[in-house]
């Protein structure tokens, strides 16, 4: 039997308030993230994904407070991001609810941080988000990716919510992430993220050929062909989105029952 497709609701969190943006800029409002948490647990989500996405940049830790009411509330896995620089943050977020650590910009500048937190919990708590931006300057060492139309690229990895360039070669840094302990890679395209034309595939599929464990493909859907694209095209095992959800364009069960339709294999629970 074919292992089924996750479909993740991501809530953006700044200031303890669901955020949504485009290419990570020109942020609005969505509301409060245990209301719609719960409005994606009884959708029928697989999982939900809190990203305080200016924890790094503003040198803090993620807003345990929102995690613990999360916690109360959801019956499904929750997985966390931002701010988390230690193995002693990952604690904190663990024993709050969280099921899962997502870690970005600190394991970058500090790659043992996988390797610490792989071996204090485990690898199915440790998740290695990249943020990832085409760069068409080609460079020795890089991974080319070649496009639709034809030209290559590679992505570089991008940090600090997207602010900072570190010339570091994606596919080369999610190999490396799993290599030191990551059970899953969250990969979040700069050039798609709430652009809304579909995910970012030519990287998707290259970095989940690539790697052995499972690959979240994140930025980009704006209609419900997308997620199908995210799966069948992109190769990838888990598709989060934002913004289509957030704002009402389509429910997680909507997505749902549309993939099945498609035959990709999805959990039904209702």
């Amino acid at each position: 039997m074919a292992l089924t497709k996750r479909i993740i609701p991501c809530l953006d969190l700044k200031s303890g308030r669901v955020v949504k943006g485009t290419n990570f800029l020109g942020l609005r409002d969505a509301g409060d993230p245990v209301e719609l948490a719960c409005r994606y647990n009884d959708q029928g989500a697989d999982e939900v994904v809190f990203l305080d996405i200016t924890a790094s940049k503003e040198g803090r830790s993620a807003l345990i407070h929102v995690i613990e009411r999360a916690a109360d509330e959801l019956f499904l896995p929750l997985t966390v991001g931002g701010g988390i620089s230690t193995t002693g943050d990952m604690t904190a977020l663990l024993r709050a609810g969280a099921d899962k650590v997502s870690v970005n910009t600190s394991a970058v500048k500090n790659p043992g941080l996988i390797n610490e937190g792989a071996e204090m919990f485990g690898n199915q708590c440790i998740v290695a988000a990249i943020d990832a931006r085409r760069n068409d300057e080609m460079k020795d060492g890089v991974n080319e990716i070649v496009m639709p139309d034809g030209s290559v690229c590679w992505y570089e990895v991008v940090i600090y919510g997207g602010s900072k360039p570190t010339g570091i070669d994606a596919v080369s840094w999610a190999k490396e992430a799993e290599e030191r302990g990551a059970g899953e890679i969250l990969l979040t395209s700069m050039e798609t993220d709430g652009v809304k034309q579909g995910f970012d595939i030519p990287v998707t599929a290259k970095i989940a050929s690539e790697v052995g464990i499972p690959v979240i493909a994140s930025g980009g859907v704006g209609n419900i062909q997308h997620f199908y694209d995210g799966f069948v095209k992109g190769h990838a095992d888990a598709c989060l989105a934002a913004s289509v959800f957030h704002f009402g364009e389509m429910t997680v069960r909507d997505v749902k029952e549309y993939l099945l339709r498609r035959d990709v294999p999805v959990r039904m629970d209702w």
